[in-house]
């Protein structure tokens, strides 16, 4: 899957964001530390949502 990562430069810094996932977003002071942070915010938002479903789901019965 490719996905499509957003830089953009802001007073205090760099804002990066994936638009194909949303809750990956993140900040930085250089561009190079918004680009470390965004690929750390891109492994974990998939865990999150993982977990989050798991927790919705207790109790309920469930066919995967």
């Amino acid at each position: 899957m490719k996905l499509v990562a957003v830089f953009r430069k802001i007073p205090e810094g760099y804002i990066g964001f994936v638009e194909e996932l949303p809750g990956a977003n993140t900040q930085g002071q250089t561009l190079e530390e918004t680009r470390r942070n965004l690929l750390e915010a891109v492994s974990m938002v998939p865990e999150a949502n993982r977990s989050l479903s798991e927790e919705n789901l207790i109790g309920q019965e469930v066919i995967s």
